[in-house]
């Protein structure tokens, strides 16, 4: 027989969980670009793939940024107040996955490290 009710809270719990870790680091990302510290990633580059962008245009986006993070209103206090929530969320999303992870194996992870 299913327990229904049990069903249910995992459902939910694994819903929320999920929401607040994408939450968290999207507004970390958000807060990150704020602080004008923009995340610029190159594109990795495949032996067997078309290379999409080109090195001009990581270049161009490399100078959107930087004049985007001089243009910013903020002052150099609400910059750097910027900064350090996004690491807070960066943090609350990464203690967020490890509680997960210790949910799921949290019994066997005791027993592995000698506790009872």
């Amino acid at each position: 027989m299913i327990d229904w009710a049990a069903f249910l809270l995992v459902l939910v719990s694994a819903l929320v969980g999920a929401c607040v870790v994408v939450s968290a680091y999207a507004l970390g990302i958000r807060l990150l670009t704020l602080s004008g510290r923009t995340p610029l990633v190159t594109p990795a580059e495949f032996t067997d793939a078309i290379t999409i962008v080109t090195p001009a245009e990581i270049k161009a986006a490399a100078k959107r940024a930087a004049k985007a993070a001089k243009k910013s209103p903020l002052t150099e206090g609400q910059k750097r107040l910027a900064l350090f929530g996004a690491w807070g969320c960066f943090a609350l999303s990464a203690i967020a996955v490890l509680v997960g992870i210790y949910l799921i194996l949290g019994e066997h992870l005791t027993r592995l490290v000698g506790g009872a």
